[in-house]
């Protein structure tokens, strides 16, 4: 098993940190200037890098790229074989939900790597009991 994460971060929470029209902007500001360590996976990025590109330009999605690559502590879990499949356990496993891939990866990746909370505007990423920060707020 991996080791403990305390806080997984979807792609609503990075583009809300981002994107200052987001209602989530200020939360998530202030959550990311004294982050704990972050997990999220390379599907979240391509996710975010896509939403930035569509709306808004290249410059833009590459800039959302930096950001990731700069922000610390955050460790960025590849998707290979055993997370694909994970994520195809969850989409089975809540097929009455609208789960997208890349959220269902992310209940694995939350599963297996032991995360208490989650970091996103989605009520999806709450699906497995693992703590929203929408909620607390």
């Amino acid at each position: 098993m991996a080791r403990r994460v305390e806080t997984y971060v979807d792609t609503s929470a990075l583009i809300a940190f981002v994107d200052r029209s987001d209602s989530f902007h200020q939360l998530f500001r202030r959550l990311f200037s004294e982050a704990p360590e972050l997990v999220t996976t390379t599907l979240v990025v391509a996710e975010g890098h896509g939403w930035f590109l569509k709306r808004y330009d290249r410059t833009r999605a590459l800039q959302f790229v930096s950001l990731i690559e700069d922000l610390k502590p955050l460790r960025l879990v590849a998707v290979g074989t055993d997370e694909f499949a994970g994520g195809v356990r969850m989409l089975r496993k809540f097929s009455d939900q609208n789960l997208t891939l890349t959220d269902a990866v992310g209940l694995h990746v939350m599963k297996t790597h032991g995360v208490r909370k989650c970091w996103s505007t989605d009520f999806h990423l709450g699906l497995t009991g693992v703590s929203l920060v929408i909620d607390e707020y």
